[in-house]
């Protein structure tokens, strides 16, 4: 199970290289996760920057789940 989860997030990984990869190169429709992060960032409901807790909550989600022991 554990060969099973590793290759999972390894497939993951390549598969978010390919997509950035391909973004990169010129005349490239795909938007890079850079790209992304900046639209997510902009993101408000009126006053409230929406875009930017829903990040931080990501990283933080993230961080302890894989990160805390």
């Amino acid at each position: 199970m554990r060969a099973l989860a590793i290759g999972g997030f390894v497939t993951a990984l390549a598969l978010f290289v390919a997509v950035e990869w391909a973004a990169r190169r010129p005349g490239s429709r795909i938007p890079s996760s850079a790209d992304v992060c900046a639209y997510v960032m902009r993101y408000e409901v009126g006053p409230v920057p929406v875009g930017r807790i829903g990040l931080f909550g990501f990283w933080w989600w993230l961080g302890w789940h894989f990160l805390a022991r």
